[in-house]
């Protein structure tokens, strides 16, 4: 688990295929590995990457075919900059929100503009992800945490203040940009839940109940 707050900005040094899927030399930066060991997972670009070697100044990862049709990973070349997050501790402040590292889908960045000392980026979700964005609820994109400022069907739209901009790669976003995109799991978990309940409701848990307590 992770909580979308980024450490780090990494690049990419290999890609390299290997029968039929691939195994990624990442290049940390400043992250700290000191307390990373094999098996150990680093969220890179908001996938949940498997630690299997750690040449010095980094770490490889292999990326199954299933990881390569969701994300973007099979786009990226030597050069690409990532976003990083080591996996959290039980002493982590939770500055985000909860991440599984599993990616939902692609986005694309649609616009790109100045407000103020910030920049608004308008993004465009899959639609069948975009009953999962809330204004003022949480996604994540390429593992940064942040906050949807606007909804309009499957267009959202963020406020990314300038700490964000220079410690992630938003800054490098364009419109076209394509991003990994992970939903709140709380949404997941409650779709699943009113889904329990319109059938079979033995704890009593319905969708009038949760109207009723506040969940509307």
């Amino acid at each position: 688990m992770f909580t979308g707050i980024i450490e780090a900005v990494g690049e990419v040094v290999e890609a390299t295929p290997q029968s039929g899927d691939l195994r990624l030399r990442i290049r940390t930066g400043k992250l700290d590995l000191a307390d990373v060991a094999m098996g150990d997972s680093i969220a890179t670009n908001g996938v949940c990457l498997t630690v299997v070697g750690l040449p010095g100044d980094g770490f490889y990862a292999d990326v199954s075919r299933e990881s390569l049709s969701l994300t973007t990973i099979g786009r990226w070349r030597p050069g690409q900059t990532v976003n990083l997050e080591k996996a959290l501790l039980p002493t982590t402040r939770l500055g985000g929100h909860i991440v599984s590292g599993h990616v939902d889908g692609l986005g694309e960045v649609v616009r790109r503009e100045k407000d103020a000392r910030s920049e608004r980026f308008r993004l465009r979700a899959p639609e069948a992800l975009a009953r999962y964005i809330a204004h003022k609820g949480s996604i994540t994109v390429d593992g940064t945490s942040l906050t949807v400022n606007k909804v309009e069907g499957a267009e959202f739209e963020l406020n990314i203040v300038p700490h964000t901009l220079a410690e992630t790669i938003m800054g490098r976003y364009q419109a076209g940009s394509q991003v990994n995109l992970e939903v709140d799991v709380l949404a997941r978990y409650l779709e699943r839940l009113l889904q329990g309940a319109e059938t079979s409701a033995p704890s009593g848990l319905s969708v009038e109940f949760l109207a009723e307590n506040g969940y509307k």
